[in-house]
């Protein structure tokens, strides 16, 4: 199984921002390189999720969802 950030990037369009916008917000803070394992739908930490979660008033079923049609190697 590999996870999926759509929802995580539908809700940025609706909201007018961009990608980088989880970078260069202060509250948020999260790295350019956790942004690209989230752009290649690895997994990041509770942590970074809960972030996102309070500065755009959302749930994580809102941002993360798991895409049962990708096969990955559990490592």
């Amino acid at each position: 199984m590999a996870v999926s950030y759509n929802g995580l990037w539908k809700l940025l369009i609706d909201k007018g921002m961009k990608k980088m916008d989880l970078v260069e917000n202060e509250k948020i803070g999260i790295s350019s390189s956790t942004l690209a394992k989230m752009s290649r739908g690895e997994t990041v930490s509770m942590n970074i999720l809960e972030k996102i979660c309070l500065e755009l008033d959302c749930d994580f079923g809102d941002i993360v969802s798991i895409d049962r049609n990708k096969n990955i190697e559990v490592k």
